[in-house]
């Protein structure tokens, strides 16, 4: 490992990073933050040697031992074996950090462990990423579990003498609301990658639409609700295609969205594509004519920058940061109240009227009105990557 004593050294602990991808959104979160911070810090990342679900280690890879990443940037890929206590320990006394990054609350040996470590040097800053995990709809799964340890967390002082890192005021908000308002939580936005990809257009006829989802299998990312709402529009006329791309969460979750698809009229073509590598994400997206992903909730939500940075509207719940897409020509956020603005009922047909409405104005466009939306979402993304404030915020956090 390189010795320069000059910048302020972080240590990261992280689940999983790259090469892996399969984890989502942590992982670019991470790689993004320090790509753009790594002129003005040293970086030293912990993280498992297997991506996610995976247990075969990564190829090309030495686990157990600092590498080299990037300039400025080291990683240590732990086996299980090295998932522990003692080896953080001596980690942190190699690197002797002035700041110790945790990404995560829940997880026991890359959250809570690292944090049991750090706080027993009272001269290093610890710093807690909720990274969404303390939003009502991420503690509603698996809730039981969830609260009991906040709970314990709590009680016992576990957050004591630690910064919590959200990425926008309602995080902010939610991290208070469930650990305390006398919590310290500092607001800095989660970073965009450097650069956009080149813009492309794509072909768009009326009455035909392809969409895309590149988001986990699981309820949280609210697959079946997408597509019961496809089920839906039986009253247009034309072909969607709707490839899914993600890790399967639950079999039985997935078990239910067969079913849905099985019952899709013949004019919908829906199919799970398996994953994509992080670094194709935004070419994958360019082949379609929308991202189709009405999230429970998204702290961030990369994929839906990744969408409006390849030139795509984005068809989302108004359950993310992502708002008022509709008056930029750039998407549309819709509420998951199954209700339309003009009916009180709620019913199959007319409870989820506005999802209906957008997607059957998608099918029916054609290509000057659909070219304008592609512009107005390169547009959005354009004017979020090009903030000066982004970079401030975190020498705020980290300094």
């Amino acid at each position: 490992m390189s010795q320069q004593t000059h910048r302020q050294k972080i240590l990261i602990f992280i689940d999983w990073f790259l090469p892996g991808y399969k984890a989502g959104g942590p992982v670019r979160s991470m790689a993004n933050m320090v790509e753009y911070l790594k002129e003005d810090y040293l970086f030293y990342i912990v993280t498992r040697n297997t991506d996610y679900t995976e247990t075969i280690p990564y190829k090309g890879v030495n686990s157990n031992s600092w590498e080299s990443f990037t300039e400025n940037v080291y990683v240590y890929y732990a086996d299980e074996t090295h998932q522990t206590k003692h080896t953080y320990k001596l980690l942190l006394d190699e690197v002797s950090p002035g700041i110790v990054y945790i990404n995560g609350v829940y997880s026991w040996r890359f959250s809570i462990l690292p944090l049991l470590v750090a706080k027993r040097n009272s001269q290093t800053k610890v710093i807690v990423a909720a990274r969404g995990m303390l939003a009502a709809s991420a503690i509603d799964v698996k809730g039981g579990k969830k609260k009991l340890f906040l709970k314990l967390a709590k009680m016992a002082g576990l957050y004591k003498r630690t910064i919590f890192h959200a990425t926008n005021e309602k995080e902010k908000q939610d991290i208070n609301r469930v650990l305390g308002q006398r919590l310290k939580v500092q607001v800095a936005d989660n970073l965009p990658k450097k650069a956009l990809p080149e813009f492309k257009f794509i072909e768009k006829h009326q009455g035909e639409l392809t969409l895309v989802s590149l988001a986990r299998i699981a309820p949280e990312k609210n697959t079946l609700f997408a597509l019961e709402r496809l089920a839906e529009l039986d009253e247009f006329e034309g072909t969607i295609q709707f490839d899914l791309y993600g890790q399967i969460y639950s079999d039985a979750y997935w078990k239910l969205c067969q079913e849905m698809i099985s019952v899709l009229p013949s004019n919908i073509r829906v199919e799970h594509k398996g994953t994509v590598d992080a670094e194709l994400v935004g070419t994958t997206i360019q082949n379609y004519h929308a991202l189709f992903m009405p999230t429970r909730g998204e702290n961030f939500g990369h994929v839906i920058l990744e969408s409006l940075s390849a030139g795509r509207p984005v068809l989302i719940s108004d359950q993310t940061p992502w708002r008022g897409l509709e008056d930029e020509k750039s998407g549309w956020d819709v509420s998951l109240e199954l209700k339309s603005r003009n009916v009180d009922e709620l019913s199959p047909k007319t409870g989820s009227g506005e999802w209906c409405k957008v997607l059957g104005a998608l099918l029916e466009m054609e290509q000057d009105e659909f070219d304008a939306w592609c512009r107005g979402a390169r547009r959005r993304a354009e004017s979020f990557v090009n903030n000066p404030e982004l970079k401030e915020q975190y020498k705020c956090l980290f300094d």
